[in-house]
C-alpha cells in the first residue's frame, strides 16, 4: 500500500485523503451535543463503535453505544450532576461501572480538568471510552458557552476574560489562540466568535474596519 507523503497526488488537486483507503473494518462515532438550560449548560456525549463487516449474528457488528450527559453550571463551570449509560457492551459487567461517573460532580471545567478526569477514572478506575467522552466534554462546555453568547450577542464576559487571564477565552489551546496571536488582535479590533462567518479574515481587515467606523 502507498500511503502517501501528505501532499496532493492528483493534478486535479484531490489526494489521499479524497478516497477510502481500504476496506472499512470500524467505525466509532462520537457525537456531542450542548443544550442552554436556564443555568446550567447540559452537554450529551455519546459514543458508538460498530464493525460495517460483520452480519450481526454470527459476528458482531454494534460494539458500544453509550452516553454521557453532564449538567454544568453557568456562572463558574463546576458540574453538579453527571449521569452515564450503556446501551451496547461486550461484557455484562460493563454497566457496573457508570455509577462511577457520578464522581465528575465538583470538577470545575478550566484548567486541570483533563488530568483530574484521568485521575479519577483511567485505567482500571473506569472505562476507557466514557473516560475519553468524560475528558472531551471539557472543550465542548467551552464552545456552547462561546455558541450561547453569540446567540445572545453577549460580549461583556468574553471581552473581560480575554483582558484578565479568561477560564472561558480559549487561550493558548491552539496556535491561532496564542497570547497575543492573531485571535487577540482580532478581539480587540472588533471580532467577535461566530459573528460575520467563517473563516474569520486576516486581522488587517478588522483593523481596517474599525479605523473606518471611528472615521
Amino acid at each position: 500500500m502507498n500511503a502517501g507523503n501528505g501532499a496532493s497526488d492528483r493534478a486535479d488537486g484531490t489526494g489521499w485523503l479524497d478516497d477510502p483507503p481500504g476496506t472499512l473494518v470500524h467505525r466509532r462515532t462520537i457525537e456531542f451535543q450542548a443544550f442552554d438550560a436556564g443555568d446550567h449548560l447540559v452537554v450529551d456525549a455519546q459514543l458508538r463503535d460498530d464493525r460495517p463487516w460483520a452480519d450481526g449474528e454470527r459476528d458482531v457488528a454494534a460494539l458500544h453505544d453509550m452516553t454521557l450527559r453532564v449538567a454544568v453550571r453557568k456562572d463558574d463551570l463546576v458540574i453538579d450532576r453527571a449521569e452515564a449509560v450503556m446501551r451496547r457492551y461486550p461484557h455484562v459487567e460493563c454497566p457496573s461501572i457508570t455509577e462511577a461517573f457520578g464522581g465528575l460532580v465538583g470538577l470545575g471545567v478550566g484548567r486541570g480538568y483533563t488530568r483530574a478526569v484521568q485521575e479519577r477514572f483511567g485505567g482500571a478506575a473506569g472505562c476507557a471510552h466514557l473516560e475519553q467522552l468524560a475528558r472531551t466534554i471539557g472543550p465542548v462546555v467551552i464552545q456552547g458557552m462561546t455558541s450561547i453568547r453569540a446567540k445572545a450577542r453577549d460580549w461583556s464576559r468574553l471581552e473581560e476574560e480575554a483582558a484578565e487571564g479568561p477560564r472561558l477565552f480559549p487561550r493558548n489551546t491552539c496556535h491561532v489562540f496564542a497570547d497575543g496571536g492573531v485571535a487577540e488582535q482580532k478581539l480587540a479590533a472588533g471580532w467577535r466568535p461566530g459573528v460575520g462567518g467563517y473563516p474569520a479574515p486576516p486581522v488587517e481587515v478588522f483593523v481596517r474596519r474599525a479605523a473606518d467606523d471611528e472615521g
